[in-house]
Parts: C-alpha cells; structure tokens; sequence
C-alpha cells in the first residue's frame, strides 16, 4: 500500500528558487545529446512565430511568475515572444535546480505535452514574459499541418524527453538498494513507459543517505521515490505512482470512441497510429507499459529497415510517440477485466469499474509470461527471477553467474546481451539444441560466446533462497536424471507465453483450445450465425472474430505468425476492416 508524506521536501516556497545565476545557465546534456543541443533547443525565426500564431493564445506574466509547474498539467506548448523563463528540476531534498534558459524564439515542451501530461519541470517568469500558449490538441495540429516546422519541433520534444531519461532530470527519484525487488519493479514500470527517473542507492550516495535518515522507512515500505513536486510515496504500487505522476488518465464513460485496443505491443500500436492517423478516435488500453512483450527485448535484428538492429523499448517507442502525434488517447496502466458485446457500441469494463463504449474494438494483448511448474517460483519473482532482461536487470549481473532458460529467439536476444554484463550465462533448453527453435543468426552468435554454456534438455527442478532473494537452482538432466547445482542470484526464464484472453470470457468472441481468438477463415458459418448481421449476409473480415465489429490481431490470434514485423502488418490491415464494419454499422443504423 502507498503512504504518502505529507507535504514535500521544499526548502522555499514555490516560485522561488535560490541561488542560480540565470544568464549562465545551459542543460548539460549526455555525450550521445550534446552534438544535437541545436535540435533540441531550435531558435525560431519571426517568420516561423507568425506562423504558429494561428495555433494559440498569447499571455502574459510577471516577474517570479509560474508558466508551468511540475505534476500540474500545463497549457501546452509556450513559444517565448519576449522576456525570459528559467526552466528548473528539483532534486531529491526539494532544492531547485536550474535546466535551462530560454528567451524570445525558444519554444518550451517536451514528448508530454502532446497528449496533456503533467509537466516534469518548472518554468519561472525572469522578467515580464510574453508568449504564445498553443494547447496540446493544438500542438498536434501544428506536427501534422506544418510539415517542415512541425518535423523541427517534433524532433526538438523526442530529444528533450531523451535527455530527461537519460540524466533522469524532471523525473521521480527512487532511492533504495539497487537490487532490490521494489527498486527493480518500479525502475522497469518507468523505463518500459518511457519515463524519466533517478535510482540512488543510500549506500553509494550520501543525500539518498540523509532522505533515508529523514523519512526512516522499514525494509517492506522502500523504494522512497521522491516525485516531482517534492511529495515522497514509501514502495507505491505502479497504479499509484503513475497516478501521481499523471501517467494515468481518467476517462469518461460518455464517451463513445470509434475503436478501442486493447493491448500496446506493436500490434496495438501500429492499429492505433494508422487509426489516429486516419482521423478515427482512438482508445488504447495497457496494463503495464506499451511495447509488450517486444519492448522487454534487448535487440530485433530481422526487423525490416534497420539492419543493426533496433531495441523493443526503442521500436515501441517510436510508435508510442507516432500514436500521440495523430491523437490517439494512450491510458496506462489499466486492465481491461470484461467485454459486453450484446450491443454496440460495445462496452469495456475496466478494473477501476469504469465502463467504456466503442463502436469496434480490437484485441492485441498478445500473451503472457508462462510461469513454468517450479516450486515456491512465485515467491522469488522480483528477487532473482525475471521473465524480460532490461538494461536495469542486466546491471545487476555485473561478473555474476547467471542461469537463463528458453530456446526462442526472445531467449537467444537475450543470452547475448547478458553475456556482455554477467561473468558467465547457463543456457538451459528442454530441446537437444537450438535449431528448430531459433533463428540461425543467433546460434552461431551464441556459440562464439566464450562465457555461454549451453545445457541441452534439461529442466530447472528446484529454486534456493531466503527472503533476500535467490541463492542457487537445481537443474536436472531429462535423459539420464543427472542433477546439477549451480549458486547464483539471477535466473531468466524465456519459457513461452499463454494467450491473454482470459478477459473475453462470456463475451461471444470464440477462442480455440489453447485460448487464442479465432477469426476469419478459422470461424464456421455456425460461429456466428446468430450475429445481428447473419441476416444481411454476414461475414467475417480475415481479422474479425465471432463477434461483428471486434477484431484481434497479433499473437493473441489464433492463426498469426508470431512475429514483430507479422504484428504491425496485422495492426496497419485491421484498420481497413475497421473502416469497413464502421460503414456497415452507420448503413444498419439509417435502415
């Protein structure tokens, strides 16, 4: 359960900030950022101002006035007409800290303010500051309608977000050990998300030290996190957090969307940026973070266009900030718990008990981790046991031995990207070796890894521990019975995943025996024969379920090819069929 402390950490009032020589003040940016400070802070020529004139309002304010504040939901966008703002961060003991300056012709945004999110940063008046406010439904407009402008800006706010994650600037600050269950939980729900965040272990760090002496927490109650307005949440929930951060959004049950997806891998997102793009209004619902289970990989190699290889949080990235960029609403993390699918609009229940209605709505959860039958498993998830490998658990493996179990290319991604953290990776299969499984690329690049051992057949039997986390396993062998035992603290398991449709219970939508949504040609006339459209001549569109005006697309359909690039094609091609049904539900409601 979150505890939330009272107050904040400030040690001035808001609007005040001390000790900063404004005219010397410039973001520090990461060495990958710094060639590229011209296009994240671009200086916009009077021409290009005019332009954007259409889009907005102009305001004023005072010396030591606020633009925007941290976790307060901004305007939007500010382009400084005249005057000058110091834009600021607090750090974890409530003291501001300058970013940086702006002044006539600088635009102030980041990724956020697309779709409405809180701000990150503060923004003080210096002088009388004049500029024009264009809001969020406006500055998708401006990216959209100004194609080179809108390209400039575009890019400016994709950097600034990447240089806040990268510095962790504007973000909430985690403080705790590195390792633990908690810290590892909450960095993975912000990173996956896209947002910016600090870890600071007490140990290593004296000020994480003097907030630990301050707030005292107990052992169950850390990380502390420090949000950006100072307030400090002991081990919140991702629920609470992303409600503090304004991540979540709350939605209104009147409103009746054109299509809901349900479900952020790339499937759902690529459904969602050809929807959004086309000017359908868009739902997309997650329970955890967009990218699925693709965005937990550490590098797609066979995807098509990028030939070295791209990461899954990158690739999902990509499409997230795409999605925004045309208007699509993006909620998460929420789970969707049931479907009603007796009337359309069709409603979707959440599990906040709101209820949404959407004219089609398309199913893209994908699946599942599968929690493969070792004892007392559960109990070490978090804390040694993990189902993804992120730069955040591969830091952890630092000249450690790690166990890793799966033979799919997901595992092979990832027992190559362990080997350039860990001392050393056991590579459990149930198989006798890696040929019918994975891809040939990653075969000869696992096998010309000196630190990878590779234990055909065999099954991991028994997990040793305490209640700091993992201390060994068992594995056996499946031919000869052989045990082996291995002391390690970190056990990846890329074991396959079950198709997440247990929500579509009771709903009409049919599903065959392994749980995956049947459509098109996998449906018979008797599947939906008692469809409201059967009389009409009624068919299934090659991605529509048993349920007229509800689609699935990627793995959690029964007949898709597991694959990244299968998926997007399948998002992008669902929208015609959207467009399609749409049309036939607007011919039946005139007759």
């Amino acid at each position: 359960m979150m505890n939330e402390v009272s107050g904040s950490l400030l040690s001035s009032t808001p609007g005040q900030v001390d000790d900063i020589s404004a005219n010397a003040v410039g973001m520090s940016l990461p060495p990958s950022l710094a060639s590229r400070r011209d296009q994240m802070f671009p200086k916009l020529a009077p021409a290009e101002v005019d332009r954007l004139r259409r889009f907005g309002e102009v305001h004023t304010w005072q010396p030591g006035e606020l633009l925007f504040e941290a976790s307060k939901t901004g305007p939007g966008m500010f382009v400084l007409l005249d005057g000058h703002v110091l834009v600021t961060r607090k750090n974890c003991l409530g003291i501001e800290v300058p970013i940086v300056e702006n002044g006539p012709g600088d635009f102030m945004a980041e990724i956020g303010q697309l779709s409405g999110r809180p701000s990150l940063v503060y923004g003080h008046a210096l002088d009388v500051v004049e500029a024009l406010v264009i809001n969020s439904p406006s500055l998708r407009a401006v990216v959209v309608a100004e194609a080179e402008l809108g390209e400039r800006i575009m890019r400016a706010l994709i950097l600034r977000r990447m240089g806040l994650i990268e510095t962790g600037a504007g973000g909430p600050i985690l403080i705790g050990p590195a390792d633990g269950a908690g810290m590892v939980r909450l960095r993975g729900f912000l990173s996956r998300n896209g947002h910016p965040h600090l870890a600071l272990d007490p140990k290593l760090n004296s000020i994480a030290k003097d907030v630990m002496k301050l707030h005292e927490p107990r052992p169950n109650e850390l990380p502390l996190v420090v949000c950006p307005d100072g307030m400090v949440l002991k081990c919140p929930t991702e629920r609470e957090l992303a409600h503090r951060l304004g991540l979540y959004t709350e939605l209104s049950a009147d409103r009746v969307y054109d299509v809901a997806i349900v479900g952020a891998g790339p499937a759902g997102l690529a459904c969602a940026v050809y929807a959004a793009s086309e000017g359908l209004s868009v739902l997309v619902l997650d329970t955890l973070a967009f990218g699925g289970q693709a965005g937990a990989s550490a590098r797609i190699e066979n995807y098509l266009g990028f030939p070295t290889g791209i990461s899954g949080q990158a690739l999902a990235g990509r499409a997230y900030v795409q999605a925004q960029k045309f208007g699509a609403e993006m909620v998460v993390p929420v789970e969707v718990t049931s479907l009603d699918c007796t009337s359309v609009p069709h409603a979707i229940k959440l599990d906040c008990g709101t209820r949404i209605s959407a004219k089609t709505v398309v199913i893209a959860t994908g699946a599942k981790y599968r929690r493969p039958a070792i004892p007392e498993l559960e109990k070490y998830e978090g804390r040694g046991v993990y189902y993804w490998v992120s730069p955040i658990e591969a830091t952890l493996c630092g000249q450690e031995e790690v166990i890793l179990v799966g033979g799919g290319n997901a595992a092979g991604q990832a027992v190559v990207f362990l080997a350039n953290h860990a001392a050393h990776v056991h590579h459990l299969i149930r198989g006798p070796d890696l040929a019918k499984s994975m891809s040939k690329y990653l075969i000869d690049r696992i096998g010309a890894l000196a630190n990878v051992t590779l234990h055909p057949e065999s099954d991991i039997v028994a997990i040793e521990g305490c209640e700091e986390g993992v201390s060994g396993v068992r594995w056996r062998h499946r031919k000869d019975g052989s045990m082996q035992t291995k002391s390690t603290r970190r056990i990846f398991l890329f074991v396959g995943a079950d198709p997440n449709t247990g929500w579509l219970d009771n709903c009409g939508v049919k599903v065959n025996d392994k749980g995956f949504v049947c459509t098109g040609l996998d449906l018979l006339p008797a599947d939906y024969a008692r469809s409201a459209y059967s009389t009409d001549g009624y068919h299934p569109l090659p991605l529509e379920t048993s349920v007229p005006g509800v689609f699935a697309i990627g793995d959690a359909r029964a007949s898709s090819t597991k694959r990244v690039a299968a998926a997007v094609g399948e998002g992008a091609a669902a929208v015609a069929q959207v467009h399609a049904r749409l049309a036939s539900q607007k011919a039946i409601n005139r007759a």
